[in-house]
């Protein structure tokens, strides 16, 4: 079966501002301020919770950053599980664009480094966990992203075949993943990282939604083996 994979956060969802709102509550709790904002920082939001607490901590001229960050991590994802969907948005069309895929017949999943369990959580809030028929995470294998491991167990608990799938994403990390892993790379051309997807070589990059199907159509082939 043709698999098409997605990324969750900043692929399907802009769920920069609960990210940073989580990382500026561990601040906050210090004593330290919002040093991060919503807007400005929304591409190392992408990044993970690390990098967003360790730019804060630069920021605050910490002198102990790595210690800093990985003493206040586990608080951080507390403050993303408490609001986890206050602002976080799919992206127009991105729901339209996999219904689209499951009514030709494609397999659907998603590949990301956000912990499982919360990007579990994230899709039912949504709505839209059921749409998709695999969730690998950050923790759900002992590797991540870029590791091909976990792409290619997202496609095959879809039901697809690798050789026979493409990723969405949008960071270096699902370029990465995906020449790992041999297959096409699209990444969407919106959100904060716009300007320099082109310069990572993806396949394609996503403009619209809308033109999604039409991508799949022509990078995945029919009948290759995985």
């Amino acid at each position: 079966m043709r698999t098409v994979i997605f990324d969750l956060d900043g692929t399907l969802a802009d769920t920069s501002h609960d990210l940073i709102g989580a990382a500026n509550a561990c601040f906050q709790a210090l004593g330290q301020g919002a040093p991060l904002d919503p807007a400005i920082d929304a591409g190392t939001a992408f990044q993970g919770g690390r990098a967003m607490l360790r730019l804060g901590f630069e920021r605050l001229a910490h002198p102990a950053v790595e210690d800093a960050v990985t003493a206040q991590f586990p608080l951080f994802l507390d403050h993303y599980a408490a609001g986890i969907d206050r602002h976080t948005r799919l992206y127009p069309g991105a729901i339209d664009a996999v219904e689209r895929l499951r009514g030709a017949g494609y397999a659907v999943g998603i590949c990301t480094n956000k912990p499982e369990g919360l990007a579990e959580t994230l899709m039912r809030r949504l709505g839209v966990r059921d749409l998709f028929g695999s969730l690998i995470g950050a923790d759900t294998l002992p590797v991540r992203k870029p590791d091909p491991a976990p792409y290619r167990a997202a496609v095959e608990r879809a039901g697809g075949a690798v050789g026979m799938s493409m990723l969405i994403g949008d960071t270096v990390t699902d370029r990465e993943t995906a020449r790992a892993a041999g297959v096409p790379c699209v990444l969407v051309g919106f959100g904060p990282a716009a300007a320099s997807v082109a310069g990572l070589a993806p396949e394609a990059v996503l403009g619209r939604y809308d033109d999604l199907f039409e991508l799949a159509e022509r990078l995945i082939p029919r009948g290759a083996s995985a």
